[in-house]
């Protein structure tokens, strides 16, 4: 049984099965019949990856930047200043391409690392220049903009039930997370990753693909 619905396509016909037109309608615990590309994880990727493009890859360009390199300034610009371990977790992104990141920020003049602490514990502490902040304050509001744009697609109810599902998503993931990883990640290999990271010579190619949320 395969009921695949190709995101691109997506048509609600009128039908008394609503199966036809929502492969999840009659899902089973076990999962009896779902096919891969209807899984949550394929369409959160799908939407993720064509949101990316529709709102952020614009923006991002028109300033020179990376979709990452948009990504950690804005949560920089948040923060103001984070060590590398809690930079990584709040912009849920792979701690490599942070470490390319940053270090490419930091050969643009826009962030500052600096060491805190002492060995084997110290800590990287990362924030944006003067450069930095002017830079994300002339981004920001065209990225508030593209978001808001597209959020206006729903209505002010679809907003809200979306917003409830994201957050009761992102709860239930903490959980499984937390169960399989009880003692978190060890800071120092995070720091270890940076510090590899920045011993190489940054890549001459800036690629737009932000990291794949599984």
């Amino acid at each position: 049984m395969n009921n695949y619905v190709h995101p691109a396509t997506l048509e609600f016909p009128g039908s008394s099965s609503p199966s036809d037109a929502d492969p999840w309608a009659l899902l089973e615990a076990h999962g009896e019949g779902l096919s891969v590309e209807n899984f949550l994880t394929t369409w959160m990727s799908h939407v993720s990856n064509a949101l990316r493009r529709a709102i952020t890859v614009p923006y991002a360009d028109e300033f020179g930047l990376t979709v990452a390199e948009w990504r950690m300034i804005a949560v920089l610009a948040h923060a103001q200043t984070l060590p590398f371990g809690e930079l990584v977790m709040r912009s849920s992104t792979d701690k490599s391409l942070v470490s390319r990141t940053m270090r490419m920020l930091e050969g643009k003049g826009l962030v500052s690392l600096r060491a805190q602490g002492n060995a084997p514990r110290r800590k990287l502490m990362c924030e944006l220049t003067p450069a930095g902040i002017e830079l994300h304050d002339q981004v920001i509001p065209k990225a508030r903009e593209g978001q808001a744009k597209m959020l206006l697609v729903m209505t002010v109810e679809e907003r809200k039930v979306l917003f409830q599902v994201l957050q009761k998503l992102h709860r239930e993931c903490l959980v499984h997370q937390a169960a399989l990883h009880p003692h978190g990640v060890p800071d120092d290999e995070l720091q270890h990753e940076l510090h590899e990271t920045q011993e190489a010579q940054p890549p001459h190619d800036a690629q737009h693909a932000a990291p794949s949320h599984p």
